[in-house]
């Protein structure tokens, strides 16, 4: 057995209809890993608000290596108004979130919608308008917390969500 180098792997480079809000992200870290983590699962874009870190901040730049280069991204300043154009564009809108109606991300069906808004929200308060999303998900635990980091969860997701769209390409 050998491990291999990154110059000896050569991935798909699939780009799957996802994109991703994230809603006051405000810690540098978690905008980087977001970036890193919505390249490698092929998302089209990601976008920030205007008070998340901005991408010239040094841990930003560190945790995100590359990535904030190659996928698209923007600003906005009111989450409603980028929720509400995107759903005027068609998306379908998933807030990532712990709700009395979520559901488990393996029972969801990715393959349904054509074009999916996934919303992270705040490390501090969550998803700010909470109604404005078409349905939430959830990350099943199985420990004593209730909730983690919201980039693992955000892994997760486009894990499961990337496994299924790529399974009805085939």
């Amino acid at each position: 057995m050998k491990q291999l180098s990154h110059y000896d792997i050569e991935n798909q480079q699939k780009v799957f209809p996802i994109t991703i809000v994230c809603d006051a992200i405000r810690t540098p870290e978690n905008i980087g890993m977001c970036f890193r983590v919505a390249e490698s699962f092929g998302v089209q874009k990601i976008y920030l608000h205007e008070s998340s870190p901005n991408l010239e901040n040094r841990i930003v730049k560190k945790t995100a290596r590359n990535t904030i280069n190659q996928i698209e991204h923007e600003y906005y300043n009111s989450f409603n108004d980028i929720i509400k154009q995107l759903k005027s564009e068609g998306y379908t809108i998933i807030g990532i979130e712990i709700t009395d109606k979520s559901i488990p991300i393996q029972k969801f069906d990715f393959k349904k919608p054509e074009k999916i808004v996934f919303i992270l929200g705040s490390e501090r308060n969550g998803i700010e308008n909470i109604q404005l999303t078409d349905t939430t998900i959830n990350v099943p635990m199985y420990g004593r917390n209730s909730s983690m980091n919201v980039v693992h969860s955000l892994s997760i997701t486009l894990y499961e969500a990337t496994n299924q769209m790529n399974k009805n390409q085939s």
